[in-house]
């Protein structure tokens, strides 16, 4: 295990790439020892940082739930991340890349709760009876840690992932708020373009077969780790169905989630 002095240290060089919009060197690298419990410890240490600057944590993001989004970043198991109040971004919104240092987009479902969901072993109908409505969104992904280290070519792994805020940078829903029980969720699609051109298409399904099993992981690994169960009122990001589409100046994307509604935005 990484010494407290050493999560520290990790935390604030992903809190100056933020600031420098510069990426920093892999986690992975300097630590190879490192385990699942170092990256979130990490995280939090991160997380921890943003709020006492100010910010305030609003839920969380699962990543890496569809095998589209583990093929693209080659990493085979779920992760999370904690969504912050200045991740939000209103429908319509341009969103400024200068913000950010590699900017990919993601489609997802966005489930905000009514009631705390605590782990272990929930099953979808558990999910769906403390969730309030479902909103369809796109996900900003962004890296505060290389993709790949320039120097060897080695790829960043699932720690680095997550010691990286599970590569959480915003969250944009529109569209129509669903009630829970009155939608197939796994049939819920996107058509994602961007400039006019479409790009990726993909269910809901998906998310593990169904986009709430990605909360009753969530739930599970909180659980397992001790840690504070989700909470009324909190968003969770349910996870990607499409592969990642890089984001630059002048794009404009849509999903267009067809009877949902859509979400759009637009870089500048």
């Amino acid at each position: 295990m990484l010494t407290a002095a050493q999560i520290h240290a990790a935390a604030a060089r992903l809190d100056a790439a933020q600031k420098a919009r510069t990426p920093t060197g892999l986690v992975s690298l300097e630590h190879p020892a490192m385990d699942m419990a170092d990256a979130y410890a990490i995280q939090a240490a991160w997380v921890a940082m943003q709020c006492a600057s100010g910010r305030k944590a609003k839920g969380h993001k699962i990543g890496l739930t569809s095998r589209a989004m583990q093929q693209a970043l080659g990493i085979g198991i779920p992760d999370s991340g904690v969504l912050l109040d200045s991740m939000f971004f209103d429908d319509e919104s341009d969103i400024p890349v200068a913000r950010f240092i590699a900017t990919r987009i993601g489609a997802e479902l966005a489930f905000v709760l009514k009631a705390p969901l605590c782990g272990p072993d929930l099953t979808i109908d558990d999910v769906l009876a403390a969730t309030d409505f479902i909103i369809p969104a796109l996900e900003i992904l962004d890296t505060r840690i290389f993709r790949a280290d320039p120097a060897s070519g080695k790829p960043r792994n699932v720690f680095d992932t997550i010691a990286d805020n599970a590569a959480n940078a915003g969250i944009i829903m529109g569209g129509r708020p669903l009630r829970p029980h009155d939608w197939n969720l796994p049939w819920i699609g996107a058509i994602v373009s961007r400039n006019g051109v479409v790009e990726e298409t993909g269910l809901a399904a998906g998310v593990l077969g169904h986009p709430a099993l990605g909360l009753a992981w969530l739930a599970g690994r909180l659980h397992a780790q001790g840690a504070a169960p989700l909470q009324a009122g909190e968003v969770v990001l349910s996870g990607s169905f499409i592969r990642p589409i890089e984001a630059r100046a002048g794009d404009q994307f849509v999903a267009d989630y067809g009877p949902c509604g859509t979400v759009r935005c637009r870089f500048v």
